[in-house]
């Protein structure tokens, strides 16, 4: 059964090829990528490439990053959810919006929705979120949602702040 969470503005669903061109321009905004430590994609074919691998996430783990459109209008947004981290064996909330959607609570929304699904169907105990500590506006959203500061962690290329919360702690 594919993945799929609504919201009052919200529609978050499995990546799927038809997705694999909203996420190269996504991608490849260096603005949204300043703090993800990602490379964007190379060409189209990198990002559907991308989304065709990521199938086999969603079956293995029965979570994944989710592509987020506006349930009104159908537009692409970017993507948001929980992604499980074999080696360090825990679960990241993570999520990348279209710069023009920023500010309008979109993430906050969209990552709500996300950690409730981990918590309830997924009955994770804990989970985590990853930011650069430069990044004020995603630790904005970790402190909002409820998450609690946990340590300071390098990214790779920038100092870096993780964030946790548990079961117990969500609403």
């Amino acid at each position: 059964m594919p993945i799929l969470i609504e919201t009052s503005r919200l529609l978050l669903k499995e990546m799927s090829e038809d997705d694999a061109e909203d996420l190269f321009d996504l991608n490849n905004d260096p603005e949204v990528m300043r703090y993800t430590g990602d490379k964007s994609f190379e060409n189209i074919t990198e990002a559907f490439n991308f989304v065709q691998n990521y199938q086999h996430i969603y079956q293995k783990y029965s979570c994944g990053r989710l592509s987020l459109f506006n349930k009104e209008t159908n537009e692409y947004l970017g993507w948001c959810g929980l992604k499980y981290l074999d080696q360090k064996n825990e679960t990241d909330l993570g999520y990348r919006l279209k710069k023009k959607f920023w500010g309008k609570g979109f993430a906050t929304e969209a990552a709500s929705a996300c950690l409730d699904d981990g918590f309830k169907r997924l009955q994770l105990d804990c989970i985590f979120a990853t930011a650069m500590k430069e990044n004020t506006p995603s630790i904005n959203i970790f402190k909002k949602l409820g998450l609690k500061y946990l340590k300071d962690q390098d990214c790779g290329c920038q100092p870096g702040v993780i964030y946790a919360i548990t079961k117990q702690e969500w609403k």
